[in-house]
């Protein structure tokens, strides 16, 4: 990075390989990693983060996140608040953090969000209609945690509502999209929760329309990186929007890691002197 400015990145959630080679291409600047969720103070419109090793603090300028914590919530709502740039952008993340009140916010911009959902409170019980079968998804996770697919009647955790929908059967898709780039991806496995972990979790040829509606949810939601996952009906006429991924995976496979890479450091390089450090 170039200017002249002093300037500190730090990186949340990417391995030491990614936060490297964003270092790299973005020109070498200083920047402190944590695997972890780390510490942080915000005092006005500085941001301080707790050194890797020995007591005080760090100032930062810059922000890369790109993981889920079970207690991210206040820390994104924090990045916020102190205002610096962040990428993705900090109100963002923050509005799409809970998976349902995220969901929710996305069908108001998706041409696909058809059928109408329901909701069950904790502790409460769910009667599907006879011959059909529903979906129940609680909690703030995804890569198929948290879901239960289900005939005649099923009760919510004690401790979670659950949104609840028909079970669609078709082929699950992911549109992942970083900046201007956008890939297609089939997600795998066996059984009827999809990962894009799976072996046989590959690349397709993308979707014009489900192209198009992941832009219309990013840029309705507001991230520079999004992965809307989709249901396309076995004969390929229909398409259902699943859910959205406000920090997708980028690890699984090498061409969309070099992507974020890339667009991460050219971030930093067009923000550079954005904000000073002390």
């Amino acid at each position: 990075m170039g200017g002249g400015d002093v300037i500190r990145v730090l990186t949340v959630g990417l391995e030491e390989r990614e936060a490297n080679d964003i270092r790299s291409l973005s020109g070498g600047a200083p920047m402190v990693s944590h695997l972890d969720l780390p510490r942080i103070l915000v005092d006005g419109s500085r941001l301080f983060v707790e050194r890797r090793s020995g007591p005080g603090w760090l100032p930062v300028s810059h922000v890369v996140f790109h993981s889920i914590y079970a207690h991210d919530l206040e820390f994104l709502a924090a990045l916020a608040l102190w205002g610096g740039p962040c990428l993705p952008d900090a109100a963002a993340m923050m509005d799409c953090r809970l998976r349902l009140p995220c969901l929710v916010r996305a069908l108001r911009f998706s041409r696909f969000g058809a059928p109408p959902r329901g909701y069950i409170s904790p502790g409460a019980t769910f009667t599907a209609p006879q011959g059909e079968e529903r979906v129940a998804k609680w909690g703030n996770w995804h890569c198929g945690e948290d879901k239960a697919r289900f005939a005649g009647t099923w009760t919510a955790p004690e401790n979670a509502g659950a949104l609840v929908e028909p079970f669609l059967p078709g082929e699950a898709v992911r549109v992942c999209l970083i900046g201007d780039r956008a890939w297609q991806l089939r997600l795998g496995g066996e059984g009827w929760k999809k990962s894009i972990h799976e072996d046989d979790a590959a690349f397709l040829e993308p979707d014009p329309e489900l192209v198009a509606d992941a832009r219309a949810v990013q840029a309705g939601l507001g991230l520079e990186v999004l992965a809307n996952d989709y249901i396309v009906s076995n004969d390929g006429t229909s398409r259902h929007l699943l859910e959205v991924n406000h920090v997708p995976n980028v690890d699984r496979f090498p061409e969309i890691r070099d992507a974020f890479c890339t667009f991460a450091a050219d971030w930093l390089r067009a923000r550079d002197g954005e904000v000073l450090v002390d």
